[in-house]
């Protein structure tokens, strides 16, 4: 950007036309001004907490000229108000800032209250029934939509004051209610706990405002937590004290010794749980110590119980079941089923191609002709679909299995009340983190035997911990690995490319003869990367191979950021697949429009979708400030301040598709992805795709992914508790 010769401070004034962009998390935004003194709309680029259409602006700044954008002003303050004109209080009631009015009830409620509307709302609102269309159900929607808006206006302020402006507010209005203003002032601290998106950092700026010291022991407590937490969310359940205390140390800002007794603290109350992991002392959050100690003594319960099944005879058995299905089971696929018909915990291993399911498939007919009650589940909506289709029976989300309760926030099904089950299959056990996996075991019963199946080459879960290794580690339960491709899978090019990624060698990148299921398209940068993922989704794979752009065909990024990250794919995916019409919302930085493919990013248990979950949006109703999506079938409304759970999931992470199948999948590999290059990264990336994949980039990317194992050792005790 080039400032103007003559740039000096100036004052610009108007109406809000339009927010072009706004992002919820820093409150950068993007408008189109009505100015004074200004013929054309002048584009203005600032920060403001809370903007709608309609409302005045005062704001002092320069005027840029941008190579792209052309002539802009820069706002170095912005400070918003009421709309006061006709114009201003339709544009800003009609942008879906109120619930149960859009543009068309705006439009009436101005012509009958003109510039009264704001003081009718607010001290008579039993008067907008004056207005055509407006019942009791939709005047109470205005008059609590209005309420909620005054009282996040005033926690904004509050928040403005003490440095924080961001739609973070409506969150913390959501959590505390009207309380929130008291809990902020007494523990800011509590934020980082209790609000997802607002961290210790955030917390601190607040309590530094708010003048809480920096050795206050309530900020050195909390640091401790956080530096936790943070450890956390890179799939630890601990770590060793002195690394613990050093992270903390960089954190706070603040001596050593002052840093231990808070620990000493955090200790006395049981918040964190000291023991010795390997040979290191080791520092835990005392929920996640006990939730791993809980699976091992979930484990040995299960496992002491006698078989709830009489004996069966493998050798009449195994000829039954090929005679059943018409296949012949290879010999290690034999010894699977033998040893799983006589195990009452056991464990199913390998990658794609291996037979996993042939021999799940065998071991539940078997014993369903027994008349064995079997329960069957798995961590995702998407890996639950899969299993039904590959077994003919029914499976559940673990979720839903456990019978989730919203309102106590906690599973049904438990120690109390167990599963009703004689076997309980896990499919994708490896995307089971240490907190799930304790309130699945919790619900099975000491008389119900436990099979669990995953491919432990994957990334480990999300979530903290590494559950599948750890029990496969601990040698204290049987284990089947199958390695063996079988022939029919051996002729997918996938699964041969997925195999030589495993095993650490460089796949196949040539050009393949004839029509394959599996591609290379060099790219030297992300300057050619991004234009041509581009056109194969939306034409050169659609055209080739009858793929629908948008259902079947996902684009998948070994990270968020940078030009090839999911991020910047998704914006030009969406560009090209699905262009915005008028019926469009934009909030927490995306546009959401009907067409659009978007993913939930956090588990929400009241609408019973959950972090990973893809959906298609029907509608986008401007009137009731409400984006409707549809789920496998099942349609679920968000409200417009909801939408920050949503994002567009033309591309998607790696990491996120975790459990999912796709027809198709685009993977960029790019050497600028250097630091999340990882062997079982690109190798989980590959396995979601059902009959093709294509990879883009650079050969030298490809082969420093499949050499780089460094797969760091997460901090767990599983393993030790178990053996």
């Amino acid at each position: 950007m080039k400032p103007q010769a003559d740039s000096t401070t100036e004052v610009l004034a108007g109406l809000v036309e339009r927010v072009t962009f706004h992002n919820s998390e820093n409150g950068f935004c993007v408008l189109r001004v009505k100015a004074r003194g200004h013929r054309d709309l002048v584009t203005t680029v600032g920060h403001a907490a809370m903007i709608s259409a309609g409302e005045w602006i005062t704001a002092s700044g320069i005027w840029l000229n941008d190579r792209t954008h052309g002539l802009q002003f820069k706002a170095h303050f912005l400070k918003t108000s009421a709309p006061s004109t006709l114009d201003g209080i339709e544009k800003y009631l009609g942008s879906g800032m109120i619930r149960g009015i859009g543009p068309v009830y705006a439009k009436r409620l101005v012509k009958a209250f003109g510039k009264d509307v704001f003081d009718i709302i607010e001290a008579a609102p039993e008067r907008l029934r004056e207005v055509t269309g407006i019942g009791p159900m939709r005047a109470a929607k205005i008059t609590a939509g209005w309420a909620d808006q005054k009282v996040i206006r005033e926690i904004m302020v509050f928040l403005h004051q003490h440095g924080v402006g961001t739609a973070r507010a409506v969150r913390i209005f959501k959590t505390y209610g009207t309380d929130a203003v008291q809990v902020m002032s007494e523990n800011p601290y509590r934020l980082a706990k209790d609000i997802r998106g607002i961290g210790f950092r955030t917390a601190d700026v607040i309590a530094e405002k708010l003048g809480i010291e920096k050795t206050a022991m309530i900020r050195v407590r909390a640091g401790i937590s956080f530096a936790l937490t943070e450890a956390m969310g890179d799939g630890h359940c601990g770590l060793p004290r002195a690394e613990l205390i050093g992270l903390a140390g960089k954190l706070l800002e603040v001596p050593a010794p002052l840093i231990d007794s808070a620990l000493q603290e955090e200790l006395a109350e049981e918040t964190v749980t000291a023991d010795r992991v390997r040979d290191a002392d080791c520092i835990f959050l005392t929920g996640l110590y006990l939730a791993e100690r809980g699976i091992s003594e979930h484990v040995k319960r299960i496992r002491a119980d006698a078989l709830p099944w009489p004996e069966i005879d493998a050798d009449k058995a195994l000829p039954w079941i090929e005679q059943k299905t018409g296949l012949t089971l290879a010999a290690s696929q034999a010894e699977a089923i033998r040893l799983a018909l006589r195990s009452k915990l056991m464990v199913i291993t390998g990658g794609p191609g291996v037979g996993k399911t042939t021999i799940v498939n065998s071991i539940l007919r078997i014993l369903a002709a027994k008349g064995v009650k079997l329960l069957l589940c798995a961590p995702t909506g998407r890996a639950a679909k899969r299993m039904t289709e590959a077994t003919g029976m029914e499976a559940k989300t673990i979720h839903r299995l456990l019978e989730f309760d919203p309102k106590a926030f906690g599973f049904r099904r438990n120690d109390e009340s167990p599963l009703d089950c004689d076997l309980l299959v896990i499919d994708e056990s490896s995307m089971v983190d240490v907190l799930l996996m304790q309130s699945l075991l919790k619900a099975v019963p000491s008389t119900a035997a436990l099979l669990i199946v995953g491919d432990i080459d994957q990334l480990p879960s999300v979530g903290p911990g590494q559950v599948l290794a750890d029990i496969i580690g601990s040698r204290a339960v049987p284990v089947v690995r199958l390695t063996e491709v079988f022939r029919q899978a051996a002729q997918s090019k996938i699964i041969t490319t997925a195999h030589a990624i495993n095993a650490g060698r460089l796949p196949d990148l040539g050009k393949p003869d004839g029509e394959a299921d599996f591609y290379f398209v060099p790219a030297a940068d992300p300057e050619q990367a991004v234009p041509r993922i581009v056109e194969m989704v939306a034409k050169r794979i659609p055209q080739r191979f009858g793929f629908n752009p948008i259902k079947d065909i996902q684009v998948l990024c070994p990270m968020n950021r940078g030009g090839v990250g999911a991020r910047s794919l998704n914006i030009e995916l969406q560009a090209a697949l699905n262009p915005a019409g008028d019926k469009r919302v934009e909030r927490f930085g995306w546009t959401f429009a009907p067409g659009d493919k978007v993913m939930q990013i956090e588990n929400d248990y009241d609408k019973d979708v959950y972090n990973g979950d893809i959906g298609m949006i029907e509608d986008v109703d401007l009137d009731e400030g409400e984006v409707a999506v549809d789920f496998d079938g099942r349609t679920v409304a968000f409200l417009f301040g909801e939408l920050d759970t949503l994002v567009p999931a033309y591309a998607a992470t790696i990491h996120k598709s975790q459990g999912s199948e796709y027809p198709a999948v685009v993977i960029p590999v790019m050497t600028q992805h250097y630091a999340m290059l990882q062997r079982n990264l690109i190798y989980t990336g590959v396995t979601r795709g059902k009959k093709l994949v294509v990879l883009v980039g650079q050969k030298k990317a490809v082969a420093i992914a499949v050499k780089n194992v460094s797969e760091r050792q997460r901090w767990s005790k599983l393993d030790e508790w178990l053996a």
